[in-house]
């Protein structure tokens, strides 16, 4: 298990300096992009904060998560794909585990930071 856990560790360091490493600027970029459409968004429409919401609104959240995987899905999926690649050409394997973690990093936790913010900053500019 540790063996595991360190080659994964290991991996994913070497993501930040090895071939492709726009990616780690390019889909965080992404991802920011498309919180800040769908932050403001929210507030149009009248939605508070939506990862707060998710914890707090229990009845809207399959709703919120299907609006939030319909905003950043496609970069999810793109990133997975990048990951893919990288791996085939690098690693000469594919680790799919690696593949998910790095999409996640790159995609949802950018865009779950940055979607709330964006909402409350409109809500007082209004």
């Amino acid at each position: 298990m540790e063996e595991w856990l360190a080659r994964i560790f290991e991996n994913l360091i070497d993501r930040v300096s090895g071939p492709m490493k726009f990616r780690m600027v390019l889909q965080p970029l992404m991802a920011a992009i498309f919180a800040i459409r769908s932050g403001l968004k929210d507030v149009k429409e009248g939605k508070p904060a939506y990862f707060y919401a998710l914890f707090t609104q229990t009845e809207h959240r399959r709703d919120m998560i299907r609006d939030g995987w319909k905003s950043v899905g496609k970069i999810f999926v793109i990133a997975i794909l990048i990951d893919m690649i990288y791996q085939l050409i690098v690693l000469r394997w594919f680790y799919p585990l690696e593949a998910f973690l790095v999409a996640a990093i790159l995609a949802f936790i950018p865009y779950l930071i940055i979607r709330g913010p964006v909402n409350r900053m409109a809500r007082k500019k209004k």
